[in-house]
């Protein structure tokens, strides 16, 4: 019986089995580095996310807010929607063209771009983990489907019919599905739970946005862009003024922002 394994099948294999394999061996370095990565990226930003929108609410401006973000928020997840809250306040200009459109929806405008960039960059690689679960395995069977036709054409021509020597050749092919799956399932499994931590993150996402919203828009408007201009009146005075009775509007305006944003 000659030689046989999985050395043995990749050393005297040809220039598809070799592709195969090196593809194999790619996809796996990438999936692994991408699932390291982007888990690291994912677990410090859900853990950072309650400090820094606390920090945020608890400065005394809204200026002072979106500074006390940026040190808190290190992966920059929420700070884009702070900064475009304040831009889009400070932007409230008399005379200027953005003056003619309504408060209302150039803050949502702002907050919805904002939203969507820190989607996005939150999604970024998931495409590449689902590309690899899905192919893997097929680019594994398509290497054991080339090794057996080969290993049937060598037996045929050798004249050699027996059990030995087709099961060592045939049996050595089989590995390269195993490599697909091997491949395959740390990628779906990472694809899983890094998909479960970006909606967690996006659902904060989205009820920040609506909080902030709700926050531009609140009556003591006015008061609230005079402290982003000077820096004398902060979030807690604007929000203080806001009153009880006006807790029901801004509650309305809040549900009214959850399908648009």
């Amino acid at each position: 019986m000659g030689e046989t394994g999985v050395i043995h099948f990749l050393r005297t294999g040809d220039a598809v089995t070799h592709a195969v394999a090196w593809l194999l061996l790619a996809m796996s370095i990438a999936s692994w580095c991408f699932l390291l990565v982007k888990g690291w990226m994912l677990t410090r930003a859900r853990r950072q996310a309650p400090r820094a929108v606390a920090a945020f609410w608890q400065a005394p401006t809204l200026r002072d807010g979106v500074s006390a973000m940026r040190s808190k928020d290190a992966e920059r997840v929420f700070t884009p929607l702070a900064e475009a809250a304040l831009h889009s306040l400070e932007a409230d200009v008399p005379g200027a063209l953005l003056q003619r459109v309504e408060r209302g929806d150039r803050v949502m405008r702002s907050l919805r771009h904002a939203l969507q960039r820190s989607q996005r960059r939150l999604e970024f690689g998931q495409v590449l983990l689902a590309s690899i679960g899905s192919t893997a395995p097929f680019v594994g069977l398509l290497g054991t489907v080339w090794g057996i036709y080969h290993a049937l054409g060598s037996i045929a021509s050798s004249g050699q019919a027996s059990i030995d020597s087709v099961a060592g050749p045939v049996g050595e092919t089989l590995i390269m599905t195993a490599f697909g799956l091997v491949v395959a399932i740390p990628a779906v499994i990472a694809y899983n739970i890094l998909g479960r931590l970006v909606r967690q993150l996006g659902e904060d996402l989205d009820g920040f946005a609506r909080d902030l919203h709700a926050f531009a828009c609140a009556p003591s408007d006015a008061v609230a862009v005079k402290g982003v201009a000077t820096g004398t009146t902060g979030i807690a005075a604007a929000a203080g003024t806001a009153g009880a009775g006006e807790a029901a509007p801004s509650l309305a305006r809040a549900a009214s922002v959850r399908s648009e944003i």
